[in-house]
């Protein structure tokens, strides 16, 4: 990898980190929708930093997740189908949380939610 690469996809996992970070000091205080956002973001910096190993650059959030999807998932079948479901989960859950003033998820999906982003984030970046 070029030394330009390699910040980049440093500086991602680094927003990753700090990400999760800010996740679970939002769930410390019960701040969910935070908490939402924050797990959204720390999966999408960390696939980002994959994309960009492969060269592959975007910033749109569903061309991402659908680069994803089918080169990891199904093409190269590299990460088992629950690494979407998990991304999925976070980016739907992270979209409620913003925009269905009506939604209103309890602690333990969040919780249960931070688990699974925690091994996604674990598996991808033995990719990385």
């Amino acid at each position: 990898m070029d030394d330009n690469k390699d910040v980049l996809i440093k500086r991602c996992l680094e927003k990753s980190d700090d990400a999760m970070k800010g996740a679970e000091l939002a769930l410390q205080h019960n701040y969910i929708d935070s908490a939402l956002n924050r797990l959204y973001y720390a999966v999408f910096h960390t696939v980002t930093a994959l994309s960009r190993k492969h060269d592959f650059v975007t910033n749109k959030h569903l061309k991402l997740l659908d680069w994803f999807n089918k080169k990891f998932i199904h093409e190269d079948k590299v990460f088992d189908m629950d690494l979407i479901r998990i991304y999925t989960d976070a980016m739907q859950f992270k979209q409620k949380s913003e925009y269905d003033a009506m939604y209103a998820p309890c602690i333990e999906q969040v919780v249960e939610l931070y688990e699974r982003v925690k091994m996604f984030l674990e598996i991808v970046r033995k990719e990385i």
